[in-house]
């Protein structure tokens, strides 16, 4: 009995190496999914989806009320700097599910409005939206239950971004997505020249489980094998509990990742580890990307995650670590995965954190353009100086 061939199981977006031992992705961007029917016949430009100075809980929840681009001919008619998109996909996690609600909860808790109200960073005093063109470019193709299609389709969207001369700052979905995301900036900059800061708890560099295609413990393994990020551009840091095993961290040896445990920070303080990291960083690689998984975090700072882990970093130590690096290192690109909004408390402050670290970013981002790149920057202000550099209360009290 003869089969029918006529249907469509998308066996054209799945990379041709995929199946092969160690999985790579596919080339070129062709078949993005970025343009759509609904998207033809209008002048390419960003679209503004809300009023002036509107407030964070009114109108259409943007990230940040940015206007909306869902073209690559959108980012570069509006010369897009920054573009944040969502990747709401969580079939490849282990733990705990949900995080592929995480994009739709970064972008809606925000009390915060966008364009036409000062977002001023009270630590620095760089404003990012007045130094930045920005918007939200949505969410990648999500093909329910096909993950080599999927993670294909992501590769290709978020190279959109890069090809357009944008940086992309993605909204998870579970970790997985790192391998994707990942590769469309080296597939842009070079294999092999692209370094990652990763935040986790955890390390990322399992093998994949039997009868399973990727993880999202598996994503940095995946980068490393298929060439796209070597081992040696790795610099992990906030990694605790009980995983990787001996074998595993013998692995990571191996292949020259360098790697920051709690155990460290505990003993060192934070700021000296931070420090060995952002020196890392930029002797790592011509071009760094941040990998930031919400878990990395105490969960009394992020419950709302599908592995989490007690005994982690402060969401003070994840903000400025976020906003030094984009500074002082500078940044192509940058992931937030792992919220789980199911399990976040009613304050929301799991997606509430995720959403400042990508606002620190971009303050970070706009910090280096305008030359602000010395160590830890703080504004004398923000410290209690006045502008002769005298404690400014100080000279209050003595009027």
């Amino acid at each position: 009995m003869g089969h029918d061939h006529s249907h469509d199981h998308d066996h054209d977006h799945w990379p041709e190496g995929f199946w092969q031992q160690p999985r790579r992705l596919g080339q070129g961007l062709d078949g993005h999914g970025a343009v759509d029917d609904y998207n033809t016949g209008r002048a390419p430009g960003p679209i503004f989806v809300n009023r002036k100075a509107e407030g964070g809980f009114a109108g259409i929840q943007t990230f940040a009320k940015l206007p909306v681009c869902l073209t690559p001919e959108d980012l570069r008619a509006g010369e897009i700097d920054v573009a944040v998109l969502g990747v709401p996909w969580d079939s490849t996690a282990t733990g705990r599910s949900g995080t592929n609600h995480g994009p739709l909860a970064i972008r809606a808790c925000d009390y915060k409005g966008g364009y036409g109200r000062a977002h001023f960073s009270l630590d620095t005093h760089v404003d990012a939206f007045a130094e930045l063109k920005m918007c939200d470019y949505g969410d990648a193709p999500i093909k329910v239950g096909n993950t080599a299609a999927t993670f294909e389709g992501i590769r290709k969207f978020v190279g959109t971004v890069v090809d357009a001369g944008a940086i992309p700052i993605i909204l998870g979905g579970d970790h997985a997505i790192t391998w994707p995301c990942a590769t469309a900036l080296a597939d842009h900059y070079g294999h092999g020249k692209v370094g990652i800061v990763h935040f986790d708890a955890h390390a990322d560099t399992g093998p994949d489980s039997p009868g399973s295609l990727a993880s999202h413990g598996t994503p940095m393994r995946h980068l490393i094998e298929s060439g796209a990020v070597p081992g040696k551009n790795f610099v992990q840091v906030g990694l605790r509990g009980y995983w990787p095993d001996q074998e595993t961290l013998d692995w990571m040896d191996e292949r020259d990742m360098r790697t920051h445990f709690m155990a460290e920070i505990n003993r060192d303080g934070f700021d000296t580890v931070l420090e060995r990291a952002v020196d890392e960083a930029l002797d790592s690689a011509d071009h760094l990307y941040i990998s930031l998984d919400i878990d990395v975090a105490d969960p009394a700072f992020a419950p709302g995650t599908g592995t989490p882990e007690p005994g982690g970093l402060t969401s003070g130590n994840v903000l400025t670590a976020v906003r030094r690096l984009a500074a002082e290192v500078g940044i192509v690109g940058m992931d937030v995965v792992e919220v789980s909004p199911p399990y976040d408390d009613r304050g929301e402050i799991t997606a509430l954190l995720a959403n400042r670290a990508v606002r620190e970013a971009m303050t970070g981002i706009a910090m280096r353009r305008q030359g602000v790149t010395e160590p830890d920057y703080l504004h004398p202000y923000a410290v209690g100086l006045d502008a002769e550099g005298n404690p400014r209360n100080k000279v209050f009290r003595e009027r």
